[in-house]
């Protein structure tokens, strides 16, 4: 089984920029489909980005387009969401997922890890 633990949330003024990192142990997750998603306080939990198995294919919230962007590294066991511009909607805990098919709904992922919080405050 997949272990993921991300890192790297923090506090932030708007327009600043985080780069969040997940790492994963237990067995290697070329084979996985990895996500990130975040959920802010009384809200869903909702999809911010995925990445597919080589890392050649994404895709993206619409307000992730153009300010976040995630990648990978298989070889590291790796995945990363660099956030640029941020502003204080995008306050919340971040999550990174592990599934083995593409796509952003919550369901499709089947690992999660704990979280990390991300705050844009002036």
């Amino acid at each position: 089984q997949v272990q993921l633990v991300e890192s790297g949330g923090g506090l932030v003024p708007p327009g600043g920029s985080l780069n969040l990192s997940c790492a994963a142990s237990g067995r290697p997750i070329s084979n996985y489909v990895m996500g990130w998603f975040r959920q802010a306080p009384g809200k869903e939990r909702e999809f911010v980005a995925a990445i597919f198995w080589i890392g050649s294919s994404t895709n993206y919230a619409d307000f992730a387009k153009g300010r976040f962007t995630i990648s990978r590294d298989n070889n590291n066991d790796a995945c990363y969401l660099q956030m640029n511009n941020l502003n204080p909607e995008d306050t919340a805990v971040y999550y990174c997922a592990a599934g083995p098919h593409f796509g952003s709904k919550v369901d499709l992922y089947e690992i999660w890890g704990q979280g990390t919080q991300v705050t844009v405050s002036s």
